[in-house]
């Protein structure tokens, strides 16, 4: 018992550490690094999970199913419609520039019911203040134009490519990638070395991170970090930290694939500075 216990505190810190840092391989570096390291394990040809949705599974659907627990034993909503259920929203709650914590508050309603959703097997966050406002054709958009906005497409945007890598139309419209990498996008995807859907034991891991920084903001650009909860080293908690560009593109934010210099994934210990859902 002692042994198979600690073979799931093992899983457990793998998991922690996948949620934030298996975010820099598909989205982050243009699904380059996905493609040359991962393709072996987790090829095209590889089936969904059984029962695994689809995006047209269920679009119509309103509402949620019961509520489940992540890895770590929280709360997150299941909608029925597997691409999410948007939330009413409340503009006066939306931040302005000119407020002191216009870069350090937490979008409303992220740690009330329905606030994390399980989409496509990974939790992504819903809030009541900016967004995500539309669920179309299984695509999340309508960000406020604020650093909040930014934060939640980051983990949106990164969090639905990693669990269904092969969904093209997420990869056009919501990530702001160049010719080449849509180019080498494209032929991973042709050749079947991109998931459909990822397995359960995949997406599992896809969390909800336990806090953001954002490190630099603009009308045109946001700068952002997720930590997601990584293993305990020694008796002390680490977080896997990993930095994301975003866009204001056309009306709304999109992901900005970056080298693997600007992507880095590292590991912090505290979260002091960082600002917790």
């Amino acid at each position: 018992m002692k042994d198979k216990d600690a073979d799931s505190d093992r899983g457990i810190s793998f998991g922690g550490i996948a949620s934030a840092a298996v975010l820099a391989l598909i989205v982050v570096v243009g699904v380059f690094m996905y493609v040359n390291h991962g393709g072996s394990r987790n090829g095209g040809g590889q089936a969904a999970a059984p029962g695994a949705p689809s995006p047209a599974a269920g679009s119509n659907a309103t509402g949620f199913a019961a509520p489940a627990v992540d890895v770590f034993g929280r709360r997150v909503d299941v909608p029925n419609n597997p691409a999410g259920q948007v939330l009413p929203q409340d503009p006066g709650k939306e931040h302005k520039s000119s407020d002191q914590d216009w870069l350090t508050a937490a979008p409303t309603g992220i740690t009330a019911p329905h606030g994390w959703q399980r989409v496509f097997g990974a939790s992504v966050p819903f809030s009541t203040s900016d967004g995500p406002t539309r669920i179309t054709d299984g695509l999340a958009t309508g960000f406020s134009h604020t650093p909040q906005g930014a934060v939640l497409a980051a983990a949106q945007i990164t969090y639905r490519l990693n669990a269904r890598p092969a969904d093209r139309d997420l990869y056009v419209h919501q990530v702001k990638a160049s010719a080449q990498q849509l180019a080498a996008y494209d032929k991973a995807r042709s050749a079947g070395r991109l998931p459909e859907q990822q397995p359960e034991q995949v997406t599992r891991y896809l969390v909800a991170p336990d806090a953001f920084q954002i490190e630099n903001y603009a009308d045109d650009m946001a700068i952002v970090r997720l930590a997601a909860r990584g293993p305990v080293n020694d008796g002390k908690q680490l977080w896997a930290a990993v930095r994301l560009v975003m866009v204001w593109d056309n009306g709304d934010w999109r992901l900005k694939p970056t080298d693997a210099s600007g992507s880095q994934t590292e590991y912090v210990d505290s979260l002091d500075g960082w600002t917790k859902w």
